[in-house]
């Protein structure tokens, strides 16, 4: 039996999202998190994922970068924080607002990636239940999926 996907592009080209309550509750008390973690000191490491090196052999450019970046970046993933927290209730989306959810559900994975030292080589299936941060992984992985979900409902 095929499994009506969650997250698709219906006629006209919006975007439904069919999540349970208890799910959209999460986004709901995660996105405050994030949006702490950028408006706070520039300096976080839970925060370096979202801000990469762009000129990791010339730290004089590096810094001219970030110093321009950092504001610009600060305020794109606020504004889609923004979009995200005013459409979490929502059933249907528009494709920008889609993409608002994708970039705040990646930040957000970005943040738990650098807390929890992510790597390429990570099998989140083989971390034993009772891992001291087995939640954490957990929110990992569902945001993971997730994203994975909008991003196939918008490349169609």
């Amino acid at each position: 039996m095929l499994r009506r996907a969650r997250i698709r592009r219906v006629r006209g080209g919006t975007i439904r999202i069919d999540l349970p309550d208890h799910e959209r509750e999460l986004l709901q008390r995660v996105l405050p998190q994030l949006r702490e973690l950028l408006t706070a000191d520039e300096s976080d490491e839970r925060t370096r994922r979202l801000f990469p090196v762009a000129f990791p052999d010339d730290t004089e450019a590096e810094g001219e970068y970030q110093r321009y970046m950092h504001s610009e970046l600060v305020t794109s993933r606020l504004s889609a924080l923004d979009a995200v927290e005013s459409t979490v209730t929502a059933k249907e989306l528009t494709e920008e607002q889609a993409v608002a959810w994708m970039q705040s559900i990646n930040s957000v994975r970005l943040v738990l990636g650098s807390l929890l030292d992510v790597s390429e080589e990570l099998e989140l299936d083989n971390l034993p239940a009772d891992h001291p941060q087995i939640e954490t992984y957990a929110l990992y992985a569902y945001l993971s999926m997730l994203l994975g979900e909008l991003v196939d409902a918008l490349s169609r």
